[in-house]
């Protein structure tokens, strides 16, 4: 089966072509990080307009690229939540009309549910191969932190979420309060290598439950920059990359192996943005008793090949052409 499937839910346009849900023939991504970098952060409405100016070159590239044609497809899958209005709007209305002007399926994904099945495209198992199950997925982005235990395709238990900032949110104010720059995670990361010490910050554990917090952490880097003068010094400034990374990174961690480790999950998938932190990665592969399997870096970013891997194995389908297919920004797992 061949899908052709589109990613616009924040500030990526992505189009990707994905065969049997584990084989990528084409991933196309026209990146906004270098207009939304002026900004410290994302616009939504010029995030939505420049969708409106990719969608089109991105899609005839993805297609070119898989050496294939339009109608070669057996399905079109699109995330339709959650995610900025404006973006998603732009992708659901540009697979709709495709899919009616071909009268091909249209498949509506979820685009955390996305995010774990990039582990199918990294590590591919047949759909009925069942040896990943139950699994614990720590879902870590600029938007969500959430534990989901998977028991089998398309069923999840939530076990444990974030109670204010996501851990990528929680980067990206980090990143502007020690003036390093946008995107928060590869800054801090970038900064924390040089460090000669580790800022001593606080870790919210919330006892009793898998929960997240991240906002007291952010209010304590607040208090040593205006403190200390962190920003002033580069060595103070790295030392304090290094401890926030280090107090968010330990939380993830511990809450990630205490759930999986609970709910008697057989491995562990982390997925998302934040996924491409290599502390993370290599805290979690260390400590963890069961095996954990994380992304390459270019599948833990927002893209189209890990839609159409979760259109294959859990996608909603729509009816002929998908007219009543609507965007759900605030489409939970």
């Amino acid at each position: 089966m061949k899908i052709l499937s589109i990613e616009t839910s924040c500030d990526e346009t992505a189009v990707a072509v994905v065969e049997d849900g584990t084989r990528m023939l084409s991933n196309v991504v026209s990146s906004q990080i270098d207009i939304h970098r002026r900004y410290g952060g994302i616009v939504p409405e010029v995030a939505s307009r420049q969708h409106m100016l990719s969608i089109v070159p991105v899609y005839e590239e993805a297609l070119q690229s898989a050496g294939l044609v339009l109608q070669d497809m057996d399905r079109i899958a699109v995330t339709y939540g959650p995610g900025l209005a404006g973006s998603l709007l732009v992708g659901v209305n540009f697979a709709k009309a495709v899919a009616i002007a071909a009268g091909i399926p249209l498949f509506g994904v979820n685009h955390m549910e996305a995010h774990v099945y990039a582990n199918w495209l990294a590590f591919p198992i047949d759909a009925t191969d069942t040896s990943r199950f139950p699994c614990l997925c720590l879902i870590v982005s600029g938007g969500h932190t959430e534990l989901q235990l998977m028991t089998g395709h398309g069923q999840y238990q939530l076990v444990g979420h974030t109670r204010d900032d996501a851990a990528g949110e929680a980067f990206d104010k980090a990143a502007r309060l020690l003036n390093l720059g946008y995107p928060g995670g590869p800054v801090i990361e970038q900064a924390a290598r040089r460090a000669t010490g580790s800022l001593a910050l606080p870790r919210a554990w919330l006892k009793g439950t898998y929960d997240f917090s991240f906002s007291g952490l952010k209010t304590a880097l607040w208090h040593a920059v205006n403190k200390q003068q962190i920003v002033d010094d580069p060595e103070l400034t790295a030392n304090a990359a290094a401890g926030f990374q280090e107090a968010v990174v330990d939380v993830l961690v511990q809450k990630t192996l205490t759930a999986a480790m609970d709910h008697g999950a057989v491995c562990i998938l982390v997925s998302g943005g934040v996924a491409a932190n290599s502390r993370l990665r290599e805290r979690l592969t260390q400590e963890s008793p069961i095996t954990v399997l994380a992304p390459p870096l270019s599948f833990c970013t927002d893209n189209a090949a890990m839609v159409g891997a979760c259109s294959y194995f859990s996608g909603t389908p729509s009816s002929p052409g998908g007219p009543e297919l609507d965007v759900l920004p605030g489409l939970s797992l």
